[in-house]
């Protein structure tokens, strides 16, 4: 091998600990536990502050998502993952999350359809017997 090759060897592999694993900087790991700290602060912010309706309920979902976001891919060590395990285990519950959006969507229709049709207004319209 050359020198040219080895060091291209030597900077495309991961530095690897005593037993063989990959090393991440520490340094990660605090930023990661300060920020759910800040989110969890801005969670309890929403309470504090007695913010209502859908503007709560955005901001509480908003918060929880980006601290599971946060624990999934630096704590559980997504982020250094191949593509296919990424897609393996985030696809199935975004696909359920799609599918139960189609269902609730159906769910309104059929409700409201069944307004329209058997409704208090199709009891005035409906002709005598």
């Amino acid at each position: 091998m050359t020198d040219h090759a080895q060091t291209a060897t030597a900077t495309a592999t991961p530095a690897k600990g005593a037993e063989g694993h990959q090393q991440h900087p520490l340094g990660i790991y605090i930023v990661v536990w300060i920020l759910l700290f800040v989110l969890s602060g801005f969670s309890y912010a929403v309470d504090y502050f007695h913010l209502e309706g859908n503007l709560r309920w955005g901001l509480i979902l908003l918060f929880m998502f980006l601290k599971a976001g946060l624990i999934v891919a630096i704590f559980m060590h997504m982020a250094w993952e191949r593509l296919a395990l990424i897609y393996a285990i985030l696809v199935p519950p975004l696909s359920l999350l799609v599918f139960i959006s189609l269902m609730a969507i159906e769910g309104d229709y059929t409700f409201l359809t069944r307004l329209v049709m058997f409704g208090p207004a199709a009891e005035i319209e409906a002709p005598p017997h």
